[in-house]
């Protein structure tokens, strides 16, 4: 945008009447890796199958920051909401706190990707000159809206370092946590990974994968024009078997599996196994310009190691095909760390309105992003890698 420029924020309930080129334009610029979370085919598909909506407690309140043309310069995904599932950022401690104190935690604003722990953009921007300033913009829309609706605080989370350490600048509180990455070192092949690992861990590795394989069960890859309304309807049977016994309520609906297929096919891969001819299991991964992101799995049959199997070895087999960088394999999971994924800093960061309030949580982010660091760089002396032939590079590119 020139500086004669006017710009306008707009807040709109949905992505329906807003244009899909315009928006992509934004969250994915040419030149950068695609992020599949930010597109509007992924955002706009949670909204249609009632996966995020008002009823589900997420109310779309899109940011617009278009120019005097009205053309679109900027965009946030951002939603009004009543509680804080489907996050993985967690702040139930802090609407405890506050809600004791007799303050009033929901609603609150969420700059977020729904159910999806994936880093990436929150402030969409194409590149050129301006970009920070449209950023900025957007920062400052958001919080203006906040205060304008009277909400309690307003959270971006699993945004990108760059525009976490800007936001810090323009004073939201900023907050660190861990996942698990695998990185790609240039590897040909499975093989090639092994040969990565101690000779304890590579050990472990072939039999936990010769293990999975067990009982005939086969495994194989299906995206693009091979999705099937037949395979959403496996694997929407194994997301809710195993996401009722996890969570309770699973949040994805049927039809959100079958928008994917439609818009995205050729950024979706289920790998999905097989035994006596007979689909029993998948993992979801979506595929972005330099990473595979794995993202939801689900089993009718319980068989040891699969779920390694599916969502770990075969993500890294099939970045590995695709020379893709890494693989995220979502929140958690400290057991992942022995098969290969380090662990990386996630980032948010946070507005809060009320001034007592924020000082104590700005206090508590403090100690808990020491915490974080530390726990980081205990955790990386356990990486499964060689250390005979200068691979502490396996720990230091993620600290």
């Amino acid at each position: 945008m020139g500086d004669s420029e006017q710009a306008i924020i707009r807040v709109v309930e949905g992505l329906a009447g807003v244009d899909a080129v315009a928006w992509d334009a934004c969250a994915n610029p040419p030149g950068e890796p695609a992020n599949p979370f930010v597109s509007h085919a992924f955002l706009s598909a949670l909204e249609e199958s009632g996966s995020a909506t008002r009823r589900t407690g997420w109310l779309p309140q899109h940011l617009l920051l278009e120019d005097d043309r009205g053309r679109l310069a900027g965009a946030m995904p951002l939603y009004l909401k009543s509680h804080s599932r489907g996050e993985y950022v967690f702040d139930h401690g802090w609407a405890n706190a506050l809600e004791n104190a007799g303050g009033r935690y929901y609603p609150k604003l969420q700059a977020s990707v729904p159910f999806t722990p994936a880093t990436g953009p929150r402030l969409l921007v194409p590149t050129g000159p301006g970009r920070e300033a449209v950023e900025d913009a957007l920062a400052t829309g958001a919080v203006e809206l906040a205060t304008r609706l009277g909400v309690s605080s307003l959270h971006i989370t699993f945004l990108a370092q760059r525009q976490w350490e800007r936001l810090g600048r323009l004073g939201f509180l900023q907050r660190t946590d861990q996942q698990f990455h695998w990185r790609n070192r240039g590897y040909g092949s499975f093989d090639d990974f092994l040969a990565d690992l101690s000779s304890r861990k590579r050990k472990m590795v072939r039999r936990e994968r010769e293990r999975a394989k067990e009982n005939g069960i086969t495994v194989e890859w299906v995206t693009g024009a091979d999705l099937t309304e037949d395979h959403w309807d496996a694997f929407f049977a194994f997301y809710m078997d195993t996401g009722s016994r996890k969570w309770g309520s699973p949040y994805l609906s049927r039809e959100f599996f079958s928008l994917i297929g439609e818009r995205m096919a050729q950024e979706t891969l289920l790998v999905m196994a097989r035994r006596d001819g007979r689909l029993i299991a998948g993992a979801l991964n979506f595929i972005g310009g330099d990473a595979l992101y794995g993202r939801n799995w689900g089993a009718l049959e319980h068989h040891p190691f699969l779920h390694f199997e599916c969502c770990y070895y075969q993500a890294i087999e099939f970045a590995i095909s695709r020379g893709l960088a890494r693989v995220e394999a979502g929140a958690q999971g400290e057991h992942k760390l022995a098969r290969g994924y380090l662990p990386a800093r996630t980032h948010s960061a946070h507005w809060i309105a009320n001034p007592s309030f924020r000082e104590a949580v700005a206090e508590y982010l403090s100690r808990e992003r020491e915490y974080v660091d530390r726990d980081i760089a205990a955790l990386g002396e356990f990486a499964p890698f060689r250390h005979d032939d200068g691979n502490n590079e396996h720990r230091e590119d993620e600290f």
